[in-house]
């Protein structure tokens, strides 16, 4: 309880480091919402009108006084309203955060059933060809950005063989298959490597030795002792892939126009809405603390030689 404590205090200012940080760098960009939203419409407009729409959002004031405005509002609760749709921040993130929840479950889940499975068989059966194969495919894809696994993926699976849409239809299966997909294998081909790597370094321990001389299955020890060494390495790769994910592939759900936070933030920063962009970076940098928060918390529990915040160690 003192180390979790501990480790909510230290993140505090980190969240408010951060959101001061991407508040700055905003306002330091070049161009403002009001240009932006000027030249979009095409409209016509002197510098006054200008100078006058600035000052109704308060962006005539100075960039500081500017942010603690933002965070007394954020600490009452108030996220601000978009400068392009009128709407409430809030009410338009938790709108869009359903579609980036089922992806990033959907994406996780599968990259679980592809890239443990073949992480085990690849180490079991090291510098065999079916090692060989499950590396080469790691290979090819770790070598490929998402974009591009994206786009192969539209090309064949969309457009050749027609078995899913290619830009959203709303939130369905079929419109969930292919960035479900184009995740899952840039996060698997990662992961299979990293998995290979870690349970070949468990299976050259001397437990392993001695259980085999006791005569217990290679079976029982690869999935009773060496999965389980192995468990805090696998948290840590997923609890990351997490975090990012929910924090929206921006990318992905772009190319597929899937309607998440991760589109949203993309619109939002062509428009140079800044409410819509700081509610997002906000929501990225609580995501992170805390899934690392969680990730800390949890070695406690699947290794028990591991006692966090023990400075005796």
């Amino acid at each position: 309880m003192k180390y979790t404590c501990k480790r909510i205090l230290q993140l505090i200012p980190i969240l408010f480091a951060i959101t001061f940080l991407s508040f700055a760098m905003m306002r330091l960009a070049g161009s403002d919402v009001i240009e932006q939203k000027m030249q979009n419409t095409g409209q016509v407009v002197s510098e006054a009108q200008l100078n006058a729409a600035r000052e109704e959002l308060g962006l005539d004031k100075p960039m500081i006084t500017q942010y603690f405005v933002w965070l007394k509002n954020l600490l009452h609760g108030d996220m601000g309203v978009s400068y392009v749709s009128g709407k409430n921040v809030f009410d338009t993130f938790i709108e869009k955060l359903p579609a980036t929840i089922l992806l990033t479950v959907s994406s996780i889940l599968l990259t679980i059933v592809i890239s443990i499975p073949l992480g085990i068989i690849s180490a079991v059966y090291q510098n065999k060809i079916i090692d060989y194969i499950i590396r080469l495919l790691s290979f090819i894809g770790n070598s490929m950005p998402n974009f591009f696994v994206a786009l192969v993926l539209m090309y064949f699976l969309g457009i050749q063989l027609k078995l899913f849409p290619i830009i959203s239809r709303g939130i369905s299966i079929e419109s969930l298959a292919m960035p479900t997909l184009t995740l899952a294998i840039a996060m698997s081909a990662k992961y299979m490597r990293q998995i290979r790597a870690t349970i070949l370094d468990e299976l050259d321990k001397d437990y392993i030795i001695g259980a085999k001389a006791r005569g217990v299955r290679f079976s029982v020890t690869l999935f009773m002792s060496v999965l389980r060494a192995c468990l805090v390495t696998i948290i840590t790769l997923l609890a990351l892939s997490i975090g990012s994910l929910l924090g929206g592939t921006a990318i992905i759900e772009s190319i597929f126009m899937w309607d998440g936070v991760g589109k949203m933030a993309v619109d939002a920063i062509n428009m140079r809405d800044y409410p819509i962009i700081q509610a997002y970076v906000m929501w990225m940098a609580i995501i992170y603390v805390m899934v690392n928060l969680i990730t800390d918390l949890s070695y406690r529990l699947l290794d028990p030689r591991i006692r966090l915040g023990d400075k005796s160690l």
